[in-house]
């Protein structure tokens, strides 16, 4: 399925660059760091496949 890939890929993203990366003391700990990293995910990282733009700079 070609739309599962982009949540795969989401997923491997979220993984290696925010969970692997630290031991998390709690749920809520980690709870608030996905949250820091979708918030840079979202608004500060460029994306190849959005010709180096962010996804809110495509999507707003």
């Amino acid at each position: 399925m070609v739309d599962n890939v982009f949540v795969e890929r989401l997923g491997r993203n979220v993984k290696y660059e925010a969970i692997y990366l630290r031991a998390y003391e709690t749920p809520t700990a980690l709870r608030t760091e996905l949250t820091h990293y979708f918030q840079f995910y979202n608004a500060q990282r460029r994306h190849q496949t959005f010709n180096r733009k962010t996804p809110d700079a495509v999507y707003f």
